[in-house]
């Protein structure tokens, strides 16, 4: 097996503390969302419909996390049975219903807002403004490339 690239080792570098980085922002999400009653997975939901509603696949785009169109089904429905969300007519897919917030589930989300940004106020004037810029152009340009590779691979 041929070594890897200096640009192979830094990228496998980065791949524990990216892992160790997502459980840390799972750990932050349940601690601010878990008050307010909500997961963080119906946190994430609730959130990508706070601006329209969507079908179940568009928010599974969105949210983007590695969710399955399943798994935000799940957490639609539950979300729906609470009273948080409700489905409502697509004007543009007959099957396909759209997942807005009730006015419960805006609340909810609402008494997250103060914590999560407290919590970003104080972690990004840890780390810096710049910095965090520079991180996210650099993750970005990784996912987008990681996705090229794999287009080329299947």
């Amino acid at each position: 097996m041929p070594a890897r690239t200096p640009a192979g080792d830094a990228l496998t570098a980065l791949v524990l503390p990216v892992f160790e980085l997502n459980g840390e922002f799972l750990d932050a999400a349940r601690d601010i969302a878990g008050p307010a009653g909500l997961t963080p997975a119906q946190w994430q939901v609730l959130g990508a419909t706070l601006d329209e509603g969507l079908p179940v696949a568009e928010i599974a785009r969105r949210v983007g996390l590695g969710l399955a169109r399943q798994s935000v089904q799940r957490t639609a429905d539950l979300l729906v049975e609470r009273g948080w969300a409700e489905y409502a007519e697509n004007p543009r897919h007959r099957r396909a219903k759209l997942l807005r917030p009730t006015v419960e589930g805006r609340a909810a989300v609402k008494r997250s807002a103060a914590a999560q940004h407290a919590w970003a106020d104080a972690v990004g004037d840890a780390v810096g403004a710049e910095e965090l810029r520079a991180a996210r152009e650099t993750l970005r340009r990784v996912v987008d490339a990681s996705r090229r590779v794999r287009d080329l691979v299947d």
